[in-house]
Order: structure tokens, then C-alpha cells, then sequence
């Protein structure tokens, strides 16, 4: 399932770049707040009481408030494998985070966990919210059964992640002779089959395409290492070939310039699926549902 059998990340080198990104990772993080957003709209046609909210891969914790706004009686917990980021979610929703929820939510309660061993109990939760988690899994299929695990019964799954398109005139522009210059994004029906396979049903997913802007190159790849998103792939080179590797990059991107400015598209892949009554047991028996007759009178 992952993007492709030649393509593996560097666990231990995300948990370092998002951990230097926790201080500026809100500044930058453009794209995914107006991902939560549309993500937020799409709850507005999907009827659901959740007890317990899971936000996986919550980063510093943007999501809880409009998480908490629409589900006030709901726990929140957020989990991700980066602890400053965690530190930054608890520090700066403190005080006037805990002031603006007197009378609503209590606030949020945070985990370091990896997505793929989640420190919760099965059945544990109603509602595990990913936003643009699932990119930075080379193959999410263990962290999909996961989700699926910590899930009830009738359980959702809200989840965004990026689909190949994503950064296309960058991976162009960058010479890639000696590594992968770019990060790999899984598409969007290899990441249905996974969910399919993970147990989940009726997935509902689509896609679509997001374009910013920028002045130049290196405003794209400031942004990109603030937010801790800079490729991380086993197989990524460690620099360009001099100055001329550069000076062609540069040319390549100036020839798509429009209005003056610099496109990055980022392909959006969002989805939602249900965890339905099983139909097996774990060691593989039927689950037989039997209903009472009523009795003639």
C-alpha cells in the first residue's frame, strides 16, 4: 500500500523536523487550516454524536477549537509523535484557551504516540480526525488498522492527505539524477483499497486541487522547512549539483511564473469512512446476530 515498493521515509528525521517546526509551524501552516476547514463543512451532511474525539496527528492543536465548537460535550484527545509540538498545543492554549472554554469543553488531552502503535484501548473512541496525517506514512495500512481498533462501532473516520499531483512544479523543475528530490504522495484509490483492507466500510473519498502562490523559489522552500515538510524519503540526495543545479531549478519554475507569482499545487485527497458491525471475530469466526421472536398472545 505504500506509494510505491521502492519508497520508504525516515521515521526518526520527521519527529526532528516537526519538533523544529513547533515554533513556526502556525505561521506557515496556510494549507492545512484551510484543509481543516473544508474537512469542518463536510461534518455539516454527517450526522454524529461522538463521546470521544481523537485528532491524530493534531501538530500544535489547531483543530481542537473548531472540533470542540461543534461537538461541545465531546473529550478531545490529541496524539502525535512530535512532543514540542505537543508542548506548543498545551502552552499556548492555556490560559485564554481554558478561559474561552469556561462552561464548554474541558480542554484537550495530549499524547505522544506514533499512529501506527496508539496507546488507547479497542472501541475507545467515536470520532479520529487526521488532517494531513497520512502523507507522512510511506505505507498507512498499520496506522489505518489502528485507527480502525481505537474506532467503535459505528464509528467515523475524518481524514485529508496528499495525492501524487502534490508539488508537481517543483519535482519537475529539480534535477533528479542522483536521489528523489520530492516527496511521494500515495493516490487516492491506493489509499481506499488500504481502507478497505483495514477494515473500514463504505468509504467516501475525492479529490481536489489547491493552488498557492509564491514570489520565489525560496519562499516555497522557507515555508516548506518551517513547517517541517522538506522531504524526508531514505532516498532523498543531500544537495543539488553546484550552482548550476540551482540556476536551472530557478529557470524552470520562472517559466511558470503567472501574475508574478510562483504556483505550488497541492493535490487534496479527502474522505471519510464508517467502522461497521464486524462480521468476524479477530481469530477469523462469524459473528451471528440473533433476534428474539416475540411471543402470540
Amino acid at each position: 500500500m505504500s506509494a510505491s515498493a521502492d519508497f520508504a521515509l525516515a521515521r526518526e528525521l520527521l519527529v526532528r523536523r516537526f519538533g523544529r517546526a513547533a515554533a513556526t509551524y502556525d505561521e506557515v501552516a496556510v494549507l492545512a487550516r484551510e484543509v481543516a476547514r473544508r474537512m469542518d463543512e463536510r461534518l455539516d451532511y454527517i450526522r454524529i454524536e461522538p463521546k470521544r474525539i481523537l485528532d491524530l496527528g493534531c501538530g500544535t492543536g489547531a483543530d481542537f477549537e473548531a472540533l470542540g465548537k461543534r461537538y461541545p460535550k465531546a473529550m478531545r484527545i490529541g496524539a502525535d509523535f512530535a512532543l514540542p509540538m505537543l508542548e506548543r498545543a498545551r502552552g499556548e492554549r492555556s490560559f485564554f484557551g481554558r478561559l474561552r472554554s469556561l462552561g464548554r469543553n474541558a480542554p484537550p488531552s495530549l499524547l505522544c504516540a506514533d499512529a501506527s502503535a496508539l496507546p488507547f484501548a479497542r472501541a475507545s473512541v467515536s470520532l479520529v480526525w487526521s488532517n494531513l496525517l497520512l502523507n507522512w506514512l510511506a505505507d498507512p495500512l498499520p496506522a489505518l488498522r489502528e485507527m480502525h481498533r481505537v474506532l467503535e462501532t459505528d464509528g467515523l473516520l475524518m481524514f485529508s492527505s496528499l495525492g501524487p499531483d502534490t508539488l508537481k512544479e517543483l519535482r519537475a523543475a529539480l534535477p533528479d539524477a542522483h536521489g528523489e528530490r520530492v516527496h511521494r504522495f500515495i493516490d487516492m484509490h491506493d489509499l481506499g483499497d488500504a481502507l478497505v483492507a483495514a477494515g473500514f466500510s463504505d468509504p467516501v473519498m475525492d479529490m481536489e486541487v489547491l493552488t498557492l502562490t509564491y514570489a520565489n523559489l525560496d519562499e516555497l522552500l522557507r515555508d516548506l522547512r518551517l513547517s517541517g515538510s522538506a522531504n524526508a524519503s531514505h532516498g532523498r540526495p543531500h544537495g543539488l549539483s553546484g550552482k548550476s543545479g540551482w540556476a536551472a531549478a530557478r529557470a524552470a519554475l520562472e517559466a511558470l511564473r503567472r501574475d508574478g507569482r510562483l504556483p505550488a499545487t497541492f493535490e487534496i485527497v479527502q474522505g471519510h469512512a464508517w467502522k461497521a458491525q464486524p462480521k468476524t471475530t479477530d481469530d477469523g469466526r462469524a459473528v451471528m446476530q440473533f433476534q428474539p421472536r416475540k411471543l402470540r398472545g
